[in-house]
């Protein structure tokens, strides 16, 4: 089993981002399990211009950290309520709903 996350997805304004991650465990039953997470990060330029991360924002930045997260929240609930469906649902119409 292999234990490295994969990004699936981002949603970006400027430099503020949220990533959907895939990742896989062990449940219970020692079965190997797939749950999602999200990272929100705001990316900067250091003193020599070097890009960085920061896992902390500004006043500013509260707005777009907010609008990447409910893009974020809305595609996970959209892969959820597809999966349940019995039909599969394209994923550019998903886009457009985003």
């Amino acid at each position: 089993m292999e234990n490295r996350n994969v990004p699936e997805k981002k949603f970006s304004t400027g430099v503020i981002t949220a990533t959907v991650w895939q990742n896989q465990g062990k449940g219970r039953n020692g079965e190997i399990v797939g749950y999602r997470t999200v990272s929100l990060q705001r990316r900067y330029k250091d003193k020599n211009g070097v890009w960085q991360s920061a896992n902390s924002f500004r006043v500013n930045d509260l707005p777009r950290a907010s609008l990447v997260l409910q893009k974020a929240y809305e595609y996970l609930v959209l892969r959820e309520q597809e999966a349940a469906s019995d039909y599969s649902v394209d994923e550019d119409i998903i886009e457009e709903v985003i």
